[in-house]
């Protein structure tokens, strides 16, 4: 969470920094100080809980708010003991806030009962409702942020399992992480007015290019 505003949050626990690190690292049980090793050791977590969610992967799982905090939990719960746990810090992104933490709890419950209960197991036949079933739990997820780190990467591991539920290889977001961050964000505040035609678009390419890298 650099100072020029990745991230702006109020003061509270989830707000400390280590020492050392000028603002740039966030309070962690491993003592880490600088940017780029904290960042590879996320990297690093995320792969690994990666691969075992997809051995553990159930195709005709229902996912829950419940299943979310729990792969959040195990993918950073070595590094942050608030790992798994709803924010308690406001978050914005640039000029754009996101939900106010007393309102998670019921956010994620409102998702868990009228999306992910309708999107999930993403068992549909046709591409168009997978995309759809794709952009709609993504979007969603994202704009709730419930988790003081890590919610884009949380979100696209959920994507990624539902993918591999309706018969796609894992999704492959690199092109999009690389080049085409602001279309991407865009997608996301277009989800505030329900619009998801603009992250269906944004599924749409990450499925092709996915589908190309695995040589289908």
């Amino acid at each position: 969470m650099d100072k020029q505003g990745r991230y702006k949050t109020s003061g509270m626990v989830e707000d400390q920094y280590m020492p050392g690190s000028d603002g740039l690292v966030l309070k962690n049980l491993l003592d880490i100080t600088t940017k780029d090793e904290i960042d590879r050791v996320e990297t690093e977590l995320l792969f690994e809980l990666t691969d075992q969610l997809l051995d553990e992967l159930d195709g005709s799982r229902e996912f829950s708010a419940g299943d979310i905090r729990e792969m959040h939990r195990r993918w950073l719960g070595s590094l942050y003991q608030w790992a798994g746990s709803y924010r308690q810090v406001m978050v914005s992104k640039g000029n754009f806030m996101f939900a106010a933490p007393a309102h998670i709890p019921q956010l994620m419950t409102d998702f868990e009962n009228e999306v992910l209960k309708k999107y999930t197991p993403c068992s549909f036949e046709a591409k168009e409702q997978v995309i759809t079933a794709l952009a709609i739990v993504h979007t969603e997820l994202f704009l709730i942020h419930p988790f003081r780190e890590g919610n884009g990467r949380v979100s696209r591991l959920l994507a990624t399992l539902m993918a591999l539920q309706a018969g796609l290889p894992p999704l492959d977001f690199s092109d999009f992480e690389q080049d085409r961050r602001e279309k991407y964000f865009a997608a996301v505040r277009y989800g505030l007015d329900r619009n998801y035609q603009p992250m269906e678009d944004v599924f749409s390419a990450v499925i092709a290019h996915s589908l190309k890298a695995f040589g289908e």
